[in-house]
């Protein structure tokens, strides 16, 4: 909450379990400054439904979880949060500049998947949609940012970057600098300059 990630209860998070079908996935009306092992659920990931009977029920966002790992494979950590200065930049129809070699190493393409309902089928369809093609970082419009790894280390550093790189086009607009020179190509990287898809 310190770094305008998330306000009150908002957001959540899962990591799928290794060598088995399932997740872990905070409870609803989780605080994410507050966690204890007690405020997970696990879930299997085919079918979204919990594994024990939990005392919790899952996020209302369980689906974006379930569906994002059925579409990869390779992602063990999904984040979906609310950054302040993502959801501004997005409302006004800004997109983050990768201003940074982290910006462009830990990002990649920025995708950003259009409004729909939260909690919804539709929401989680179109955000495995965006990331079967290899995104890492999606901004969900009107709501939030969804951002995968294969650990929940590298999903937070992700995260972190994507509000620090909000931050600075942010301040640049401010300045009446539009024309923020981005991050070139990082070696080894598969980040192009301007691959902020809207």
């Amino acid at each position: 909450m310190r770094t305008g990630l998330v306000v009150g209860s908002g957001g959540n998070l899962s990591a799928r379990e290794p060598g088995t079908g399932h997740c872990w996935v905070t409870g609803a009306g989780t605080w994410l400054d507050r966690l204890r092992r007690t405020d997970f659920v696990r879930v299997r990931i085919a079918d979204g439904e919990p594994v024990d009977r939990a005392e919790s029920a899952p996020s209302s966002e369980l689906a974006v979880h379930v569906h994002t790992y059925r579409a990869r494979p390779d992602v063990n950590a999904v984040l979906h949060l609310h950054p302040q200065n993502v959801m501004l930049l997005d409302a006004l129809g800004e997109r983050i500049r990768l201003v940074t070699t982290d910006h462009a190493f830990y990002l990649r393409p920025v995708v950003r998947v259009g409004f729909h309902p939260p909690g919804s089928v539709a929401l989680a369809r179109a955000v495995a949609a965006a990331v079967a093609g290899g995104a890492n970082c999606l901004i969900l419009a009107h709501h939030g940012c969804s951002v995968l790894a294969g650990t929940v280390g590298l999903a937070h550093q992700r995260v972190r970057n994507l509000e620090e790189a909000a931050q600075l086009t942010y301040r640049a607009l401010a300045l009446g600098r539009p024309d923020i020179p981005e991050c070139p190509p990082v070696p080894g990287g598969r980040y192009q300059p301007g691959a902020y898809v809207r």
